[in-house]
């Protein structure tokens, strides 16, 4: 009765009732059909710009210019554009969050305690008696209005060699981002380049910007482009001038080699790849981004209060913006007043003359504005009102932190502390113990589950296991409810583990199998709340018929693995070595190799029975070859009457080994790692 009753309340919500099997269920050939005909389904904004085919001609071109498949990362531009056609129906459908995303009470009242730092002594009696005032009136405003504390804080750690900044929220480590002397910051950094070839085949340039590699320039990068659908586009009332029209066809003519244009990175030097640039130059501040070569204007469509958007797009139409320029209000922009906006503006209005005026008088090939170092962006990007503390460890650091928030609001200058322990500061935080899993294979969950990440070429591979989490009881709701919650756990994790090891580009995660579709809607509901919290653009798409997850997130540089690591120099980076069953294997079928090619040209091998053979072997194998398997060799011995020795080599590497002619001491064969006889 009761299911009669929940099925007539969805009827009239309008949901459709489809049976899980019999007559009725859909075959695998009509789902194919059904995902080719959602692919195929254009938006009114790729009318207006196709924006899939620009990424996917680009990602094509870029792999042919480096010598390798063209088709090599086409799936993530397949990821986003099922993404982009799907999530639209199943979040109208999903009707808001699940009981699932919801915590518990004691979850979420959990008790959290900040790391104390002593105060510093007050430098004046002004200042004891302004710190005085300040703590009784923060009492008195506690007392009538309770404080929500975020404990949202940046610890900055700066050494010689090596700048970290860690951001935490009760004390779990949210982001993190090394900078290192040594490390190139070309993201976001503007060149003079020059033009030197054109690759019409490849509808790209090659831009030499001063790098040892030329800078890749695709057509699409070239032709001014308006702006994604991560924006609210502001319609400012000017009148546009008709400007000629520019396609692939004209751009050889308006750019041929040996022009000159201004160029930003968009994509670092990544492997064999130089880098990616674009003449769609962005100048990111801290509320505003200018566009000095764009008339288009926007809001972030990250601020989800409707009203506040509409207030910030009545902000853009009044501000002073010069001709031929545009702005985006950035999503730290919500809830601030005109007056920083202004006043934002006028510094990168600013900035951007002193941008031209090197391009000016420097020559090609030069960078005319590098993205600042690693603090500065941090007060740029993450210096947000929910933003409690500002830890740095070193003193110098901490004035120059001051000076640089003192120019965005001085009351936050409050929020700066000197970290004068003798404990390294990310010890003290609880950081240093959570950056170890950013570089483990497996990272375990807190119901006692775990997660395997694998870094490939192609694409990076999550795995979800249930571990030593397991349920006690038999009941089948409750096994259900078991795999949820750590399906839930894990994606938390995941989306976290993302920002921490800076990985990029198509991810596949597979959950634990679960059967309901409303657990699937739930865990796929949570991942895209989780990934609101990452400032790299991501997509992801809902759990398929085979139980994956796919998702984009954008690259645009080394993942922490790769920048922290090089390749072992005993496996060649594949985290295994052969085995010493797998080399005796080898030997054998080089030996035979070799007895099998003399006794081709000898006619009488009997009488050619002093023919000695000499193998060199690592320790290890030679181990296995005198034990396991020396019934085989003699064996050889007998039926092709050759003698066959082995000696031990402590310098040789576990998968080399060499075969000599002990007569001759003549070299027959050597094969070296990752080779096979």
């Amino acid at each position: 009765m009761s299911d009669n009753n929940s099925f007539r309340r969805g009827k009239k919500r309008g949901m459709r009732f489809k049976p899980s099997g019999g007559f009725n269920r859909r075959s695998s050939r009509s789902g194919v059909k059904a995902r080719a005909d959602v692919e195929s389904v254009k938006t009114a904004q790729d009318e207006i710009y196709n924006t899939r085919e620009h990424e996917n001609e680009i990602v094509r071109s870029e792999n042919k210019a480096h010598g390798l498949s063209p088709n090599a990362d086409l799936e993530s531009a397949k990821a986003q554009r099922q993404m982009n056609n799907k999530e639209v129906g199943i979040v109208a459908r999903e009707g808001g969050k699940s009981n699932s995303d919801r915590k518990t009470k004691s979850e979420s009242e959990s008790s959290f305690e900040p790391v104390e730092l002593p105060e510093e002594p007050a430098k004046s009696v002004t200042e004891k008696i302004n710190r005085a005032a300040k703590k009784f009136c923060s009492k008195v405003k506690g007392v009538f209005r309770p404080v929500q504390h975020s404990h949202k804080e940046i610890l900055i750690n700066a050494e010689s060699l090596e700048t970290r900044v860690a951001v935490t929220v009760k004390g779990q480590l949210e982001n993190l981002t090394i900078e290192r002397v040594d490390d190139l910051r070309m993201v976001g950094s503007i060149y003079k380049g020059k033009i030197r070839n054109l690759e019409d085949g490849l509808k790209a340039a090659f831009v030499d910007i001063g790098y040892e590699k030329n800078a890749f320039l695709h057509y699409w990068d070239i032709i001014p482009s308006p702006l994604d659908s991560s924006y609210d586009v502001v319609d400012r009332g000017r009148k546009k001038k008709l400007k000629p029209k520019i396609t692939n066809k004209d751009i050889p003519k308006k750019y041929p080699s040996g022009s000159e244009l201004i160029v930003q990175v968009t994509k670092g030097p990544i492997g064999t790849k130089g880098p990616r640039v674009t003449t769609n130059v962005l100048l990111p501040g801290r509320y505003l981004v200018l566009l000095p070569n764009s008339e288009q204007s926007g809001v972030s469509r990250k601020i989800e209060n409707k009203e506040e958007r509409s207030r910030l797009k009545k902000i853009v139409r009044e501000l002073n913006i010069p001709e031929g320029m545009g702005v985006i209000i950035r999503t730290a922009g919500e809830g601030q007043r005109k007056a920083y906006f202004i006043r934002d503006l006028v510094i990168l209005i600013e900035a951007w003359n002193q941008i031209t005026e090197r391009v000016h008088s420097q020559d090609a090939g030069s960078c005319v504005f590098e993205e600042p170092d690693l603090i500065e962006r941090t007060v740029r990007d993450f210096l947000t009102e929910d933003i409690e503390r500002i830890v740095v460890d070193n003193a110098n650091e901490v004035d120059r932190v001051k000076q640089l928030i003192g120019r965005v609001s001085k009351r936050s200058i409050e929020k700066v502390h000197r970290y004068a322990f003798s404990e390294p500061i990310f010890d003290r935080f609880g950081v240093t113990r959570q950056l170890e899993t950013a570089y483990l294979r497996q990272v375990s969950l807190p119901s006692g589950g775990y997660i395997i990440i694998d870094e490939t070429e192609a694409l990076v591979a999550i795995d979800v296991n249930t571990g030593s989490h397991r349920n006690k009881r038999n009941n089948k709701k409750e096994q259900d409810k078991t795999l949820l919650r750590v399906n839930l756990e894990a994606a938390d994790e995941i989306c976290r583990q993302l920002r921490l090891r800076n990985i990029g580009g198509l991810i596949v995660l597979d959950f634990i199998d679960m059967k309901g579709p409303r657990d699937r809607r739930d865990v796929y509901q949570r991942m895209r709340d989780c990934l609101r919290k990452d400032k790299s653009k991501t997509h992801v798409l809902p759990i398929s018929d085979l139980g994956l997850m796919e998702m984009t997130r954008q690259r645009q540089s080394e993942s922490v693995r790769e920048t922290a690591y090089s390749d072992c120099d005993h496996c060649s980076g594949r985290g295994k070595l052969k085995s010493a069953l797998t080399m005796s294997v080898d030997i054998q079928r080089k030996l035979g190799e070799i007895i099998k090619k003399r006794d081709k040209f000898e006619e009488r091998r009997e009488q050619e029975s002093d023919f000695n053979l000499r193998v060199n072997v690592h320790p290890s194998v030679l181990e296995r070859l005198r034990n396991e398997d020396e019934d085989i060799f003699i064996d050889m011995e007998k039926r092709y009457l050759v003698k066959i020795s082995f000696r031990s080599e402590e310098d040789m590497h576990q998968e080399e080994f060499e075969v000599y002619d002990a007569n001759t001491n003549k070299s027959l064969a050597k094969i070296g790692r990752g080779q096979s006889s």
